[in-house]
């Protein structure tokens, strides 16, 4: 990486960005919950999960994959939107005693903690379907082209799927009793983790009209940060701050998990990690100064553990 690069990046405010596009996503999603809530256990138990601290990471990538295109148009935030309910209800359901039994999501107590497992259970499910009926809503907007709307339907379906989140996160749990290699341990996560994050940057890109060039080079950046962003979160469960997460750390040891620490130590695995954002940063040099916000998240996902 250069340093007129990096000299080019200093005048990019990250965190105004981010609060912007926070700001963005959180008014739509009161919208679509105030446009469907009710007073049922069910709906508190979604608002609590959905509508916490969390940090938007994926939505935000949409927005900014959209804006290197073209801008972000209402199909664009609706995507993201409907992309943060699929992750939310991944998290529900990740976090149930069945699973990683985890107290504490996003500073708060878990969904299953705050009410019960159904509840839980029937709050994730809830938010799944919430998020397809998101999506067919982007119907009405008259710029939305049908043909890649359905295209984005299909990969969003696949990434959260049983080809996608759900194949990586049974093979996590197997993997509990049965250590994975370097290579499995990259694929499990490129399902578990990855596969959202990859759709996310291409469906904001896609419905912004990007072209085939400007497509392959995004989906080369979200390949690379969508694995050091897991890198990154197994170098915080092992020496992050809980306080700071919002969750609790030294979980993955506990569990016997595979992880890139283990593997590789900790010294590689950030080296790894610095690694991968770079190939990221490279595959986006087309866009130019259209690039920085993509650029500065992508710095942002491994600034978490330094």
């Amino acid at each position: 990486m250069n340093n007129t690069t990096k000299a080019s990046d200093k005048s990019f405010d990250l965190r105004t960005y981010l609060e912007d596009r926070r700001g963005r996503i959180d008014g739509r999603l009161e919208r679509i919950l105030a446009r469907s809530h009710a007073e049922t256990r069910v709906c508190t138990a979604i608002r609590h999960s959905l509508m916490g601290s969390g940090k938007r990471f994926r939505p935000v990538l949409c927005l900014a994959a959209a804006e290197a295109v073209g801008g972000v148009t209402k199909a664009v935030l609706q995507t993201a939107c409907a992309i943060e309910m699929i992750h939310t209800y991944s998290l529900i359901h990740d976090d149930l005693p069945a699973m990683d039994n985890d107290d504490l999501r996003r500073g708060r107590p878990t969904c299953h903690v705050a009410f019960d497992e159904a509840t839980a259970i029937l709050a994730g499910d809830a938010l799944l379907t919430l998020a397809f009926e998101t999506l067919a809503d982007c119907g009405q907007y008259a710029e939305t082209d049908a043909v890649r709307m359905l295209r984005v339907i299909g990969m969003i379906a696949g990434a959260s799927g049983y080809r996608g989140m759900i194949e990586g996160q049974m093979r996590d749990m197997q993997a509990e009793q049965a250590p994975l290699d370097l290579d499995s341990l990259k694929e499990m996560h490129r399902m578990k983790t990855g596969a959202l994050i990859e759709t996310a940057v291409v469906s904001g890109a896609l419905l912004a009209g990007a072209d085939r060039e400007q497509t392959d080079a995004l989906q080369v950046y979200a390949e690379n940060i969508g694995l050091a962003f897991q890198v990154t979160d197994d170098i915080l469960n092992v020496r992050g701050d809980p306080e700071t997460m919002g969750k609790a750390s030294g979980t993955d040891q506990a569990r016997g998990k595979s992880t890139y620490p283990a593997l590789m130590g900790l010294s590689r695995a950030d080296e790894y990690a610095d690694s991968l954002v770079d190939n990221a940063l490279q595959a986006i040099a087309i866009f130019d100064t259209k690039a920085k916000p993509l650029t500065a998240l992508a710095r942002y996902i491994i600034a978490r553990n330094k």
